[in-house]
């Protein structure tokens, strides 16, 4: 489809310089140049399909009126061997093609009253055809990507006309309105062509998920906060960027912070994302209940000596150990607010406020509470691109404890620092990292591939340098 790329890329991840965004990206010249590569191949193959209309008419000539009609055209050939790409500050891009040809091929047929009648064939080649339009990028009241088509001019240079059959006297007086009508009905069908094409993209854009679901949970807005801002040298677009809990899209209680990308052009595309998106998932995720984990024996390694049980527990708080013997234990960690997710150059660090329940399971199965606990926990988090999604690995810094509420009397906290490391070390993260690992989805469309995808944590956002390539 006519730039096809260029105008996918601006869609995707549409990000603006407004405040309100918590996602940004821009499209350098690197990437319009790509554009421009896929997107005159997507012309030249849709010029290609231009089905030139039959022509007929009258002539005045010496000779008197002469009937004529050219039918069966067929485009044989075509070629746009020079095409540039620039921008058009505050409203879109701009395509010049130069120096472009075509063959075609039809029949002829001439009527002079009773007296000459001919027919034959004809092939017409069309030099220095020059097209120039102007594609305007906005978004529309859904907050997808719209284009269309602001100017188009189309004008055809030389064309030449050999005939095939007939009388060869017929010849010079066919050719001059012959060549007349063939300039002006490819004149008239170029531009028409070109607005269709581009107009048709609009039924692909349209189909963007503006909710992207990632899981039972969470789902992510990426509908533009408002239409793209063009320059002379790149596009800057802007998306809210934002997790939801899926059907109730309520805002936490924190703002995107404002942020500017780098000046730097060696890859195609530039994507920021801010730790507001980052830190919206784990307001999600609290609210939602999600960030809860019931952990049992089981679930411990076997090679650890810390069991979940009262023996255990038992030899660093006396009590247990007398009020309820030999009984497997149960642990609720929950978290009590959303975790904060901190962005620092080359440094993103997770502090999260939890409490950990610990219960005895009695015989019956009912669990009998013995004391809670308040757990500050820091944890260093590694992200990186995989596909098209962010994905991340976390490790533990330190965990803080202190004794919130003891149902078996007062005990000394600090004791259960190993077991509780143990706990934070070999069940929690590895869960938390098995999550992460799946990964959170990139705005795509089509057969999109980030290809030499470099990440940096800087200072209040991620940013992403990536080149892109689509195989279809």
């Amino acid at each position: 489809m006519f730039l096809w790329c260029v105008l996918v890329l601006v869609s995707l991840l549409s990000v603006a310089t407004g405040t309100s965004a918590g996602v940004k990206a821009r499209i350098t010249q690197k990437g319009l140049e790509y554009g421009r590569a896929i997107g005159i191949e997507s012309l030249q193959q849709k010029l290609r399909t231009i089905q030139l209309k039959d022509v007929s008419g009258t002539e005045k000539l010496a000779i008197g009126k002469v009937e004529y009609s050219i039918t069966g055209m067929q485009i044989v050939n075509l070629g746009l061997p020079k095409s540039a790409l620039r921008l058009v500050p505050g409203t879109g891009v701009m395509l010049s093609v130069g120096d472009a040809y075509i063959s075609l091929r039809g029949n002829w047929r001439v009527k002079y009253s009773w007296i000459i009648k001919a027919s034959g064939s004809f092939e017409l080649a069309v030099s220095e055809l020059a097209i120039s339009t102007t594609i305007a990028v906005k978004s529309d009241v859904t907050g997808r990507p719209t284009v269309s088509v602001t100017k188009c001019e189309a004008t055809v240079g030389s064309v030449k006309v050999r005939f095939h059959g007939g009388a060869s006297w017929l010849y010079n007086l066919f050719d001059s309105f012959i060549n007349k009508d063939l300039r002006n009905a490819l004149q008239k069908q170029i531009c028409p062509l070109v607005t269709a094409s581009i107009a048709e993209m609009n039924k692909t854009l349209k189909t963007l998920n503006v909710l992207a679901k990632v899981d039972q949970y969470a789902e992510l807005e990426y509908s533009m906060v408002e239409s793209p801002v063009i320059s002379n040298a790149m596009i800057d677009l802007g998306l809210k960027g934002e997790f939801f809990n899926i059907g109730q899209h309520e805002e936490p209680p924190f703002s995107p912070r404002p942020f500017l990308l780098p000046s730097q052009d060696t890859n195609m595309l530039y994507i920021g994302v801010s730790a507001f998106s980052i830190n919206s998932a784990g307001f999600v995720y609290h609210r939602a209940g999600a960030l809860r984990l019931y952990i049992t024996d089981g679930m411990i390694p076997s090679g650890s000596l810390n069991r979940l049980n009262t023996k255990t527990f038992g030899k660093f708080i006396p009590q247990i150990a007398k009020m309820s013997p030999g009984l497997m234990m149960k642990l609720l960690v929950e978290t009590v607010k959303e975790p904060i997710i901190t962005l620092e150059p080359n440094n993103m660090t997770v502090q999260a406020s939890s409490k950990v329940t610990a219960y005895a399971i009695q015989p019956n199965s009912i669990l009998s509470p013995l004391f809670v606990l308040k757990l500050e926990a820091s944890v260093s988090a590694h992200i990186y691109v995989t596909g098209l999604k962010l994905a991340g690995h976390v490790t533990l810094n330190k965990i803080d404890m202190s004794l919130a509420e003891s149902y078996v009397g007062p005990f000394q906290v600090k004791s259960l620092e190993d077991i509780f490391t143990t706990v934070v070390k070999d069940v929690i993260i590895p869960k938390v990292n098995a999550g992460v690992k799946e990964g959170y989805p990139l705005p795509a469309i089509g057969k999109m591939q980030l290809v030499k995808s470099q990440l940096q944590v800087l200072k209040d956002y991620l940013l992403i340098g990536t080149d892109v390539k689509f195989t279809g």
